[in-house]
């Protein structure tokens, strides 16, 4: 059984921190991600972009309409997440516009993923040198 694991932050808190604070927290994010891999618990995962560069589809009035962020009501939960592959958020959103969810009652965010190779890579380099020591 798969579970999709949606991590919270506080944007103000995380601007806030030290450059050093956050590379640390970033390294031990990765290297725990490093033991369930080990420990055949990783199943994959993506970060997101920020929350402005999402398109939140539903239904009204017999047709789908779009509104940028994501800006369900509270009383709405997350049910899932499909990963899409699109050329752009127009062709995304000509997809999702498509689902028959939406005439049900659902909501979808659609945000593109976030690319965290370099931060990865970085923080893979700062380990190696901390474990040589």
């Amino acid at each position: 059984m798969k579970y999709i694991c949606l991590g919270y932050y506080e944007p103000a808190k995380n601007a806030a921190m030290a450059e050093s604070e956050r590379d640390a927290m970033f390294d031990a994010c990765f290297a725990y991600d490093d033991h369930l891999r080990a420990n055949g618990n990783w199943a994959g995962g993506e970060a997101l972009q920020p929350q402005e560069t999402a398109l939140t589809l539903r239904w009204k009035n017999g047709k789908v309409a779009t509104t940028d962020g994501p800006f369900a009501e509270t009383k709405e939960q997350l049910g899932g997440i499909l990963v899409l592959e699109a050329r752009d958020m127009n062709h995304a959103q000509q997809l999702m516009a498509q689902h028959p969810a939406l005439k049900y009652g659902s909501i979808f965010e659609i945000r593109p993923a976030g690319d965290m190779s370099e931060m990865l890579k970085a923080s893979e380099q700062r380990r190696q040198k901390t474990s040589a020591r």
